[in-house]
């Protein structure tokens, strides 16, 4: 590497500062990335300044520590690798301190001054390092540029590193937010992944002991009772009780398949969304007899929290038609599109007023309509209901899907 001669103030001029400005500017508006920010501002500094390397150190989320984000090649290897608590080293200092610091030469003379092998600091004599701050005067990082050959720093090059540092921490802050708010926006989702995956969970284990304790009692009690009618015979009073008592039974176990089916239905983990909303749009007419269900469903596999949402929303919706909606005919879509599930039941009932019956009345099944508008919310979506007397009802439930791809079946 070969130093230039001439002083930074001789090679920046106007021209050469706006060229500069518009370069970090572009850098910035490609993206929220904070690397690559960092790795073109080294790249522009070093060409702007006359320097040889430049490192651009950024302030960590915990302000505890400065970790390098962008350098000059060849040490653009080390991006990521070089971390440094602050008060450490002379970038550590300047990051406490947020004052410049120039040395000429010598720098293992500066008690300040750190080597990192990797970075091989002892090919470079002369040095500038300047706070990265924004208005008003929050600390981002630390800048540095280095010469091979010994190099005179004017006030004028410092003031000059300075404001670039400025133009960059503006830039490089912006990025940092949008990156912690990406990293909380991810925490939010394994957070409702957790919870939903913990409460099915539970109902998987509600289920397994209904099955395995109550419903097998009653089959059993169901057994006894009719042996018992064999034994006693059939005119008595007695084989008339036992009659009313095994119907009886035979009610309370259906009662208690259907809550099993509710709780866990095992067509969702064997089909999927699709398969598990026809399913249960195919049990409905059992229940309300008179009423077809048109349906029209997207092949599509989703997160299984996401899938699981949906389905209990599907679920909920239709139990308050075949509860509360006199209607005859309804329809069940679902469908998948960019970054959008969405899922529609829209059916031809009696209506409701929303303004005199808004969620979480109790009127027109408001209970239902809340839960289903909580279970859209935990999951990032929102649910829309229009409805007017005796123009039906129609309940809408937008999920935006995560950035993976989703895998059709």
């Amino acid at each position: 590497m070969t130093a230039k001669p001439n002083a930074v103030r001789d090679l920046v001029d106007a021209d050469r500062e706006l060229a500069l400005l518009r370069e970090l500017i572009q850098a910035a508006s490609r993206g929220p990335g904070v690397e690559p920010l960092a790795e073109a501002a080294a790249r522009m500094i070093t060409a702007a300044t006359g320097t040889d390397v430049c490192f651009v150190h950024v302030l960590d989320d915990a302000e505890q520590s400065l970790t390098l984000t962008g350098a000059t090649p060849p040490f653009d290897s080390q991006v990521g690798k070089i971390r440094l608590p602050l008060g450490q080293g002379v970038s550590g200092w300047v990051a406490r301190v947020r004052e410049p610091v120039v040395i000429i030469h010598d720098k293992e003379d500066d008690p300040r001054y750190l080597p990192f092998e990797s970075l091989r600091g002892s090919d470079f004599t002369s040095m500038v390092s300047v706070p990265m701050e924004t208005e008003p005067g929050g600390l981002v990082g630390v800048l540095n540029v280095h010469t091979v050959e010994r190099r005179e720093f004017a006030d004028r090059d410092v003031e000059l590193l300075l404001v670039i540092g400025r133009l960059i921490a503006g830039a490089m802050h912006q990025a940092r937010l949008h990156r912690q708010l990406v990293a909380r926006e991810r925490a939010h989702e394994n957070f409702v992944e957790q919870v939903i995956e913990a409460q099915e969970m539970e109902r998987r284990r509600l289920a397994g002991d209904i099955h395995d304790g109550i419903s097998q009692r009653l089959v059993t009690l169901s057994y006894r009772l009719d042996a018992a009618s064999r034994a006693i015979g059939e005119g008595s009073e007695a084989a008339e009780q036992l009659g009313l008592a095994r119907e009886l039974v035979d009610l309370t176990l259906q009662e208690a398949r259907a809550a099993i089916g509710g709780l866990r239905p095992p067509v969702l983990d064997d089909l999927g969304l699709a398969g598990g909303l026809a399913s249960l749009a195919r049990s409905i007419p059992q229940v309300a007899v008179g009423l077809f269900i048109d349906v029209d469903l997207a092949d599509a596999r989703l997160p299984d929290h996401i899938e699981i949402a949906l389905y209990r929303i599907a679920q909920e919706c239709l139990q308050n038609v075949v509860k509360h909606a006199g209607a005859t005919n309804a329809s069940l879509t679902f469908s998948v599109s960019e970054d959008v599930a969405r899922l529609e039941i829209v059916d031809n009932g009696v209506g409701f007023d929303t303004f005199e019956h808004p969620l979480g009345g109790d009127e027109m099944g408001g209970y239902g309509l809340l839960s289903m508008a909580e279970r859209a919310e935990i999951v990032g979506g929102r649910l829309n209901i229009r409805s007017r007397p005796g123009s039906g009802t129609a309940v809408t439930a937008t999920i935006p899907l995560p950035s993976v791809p989703v895998h059709s079946t």
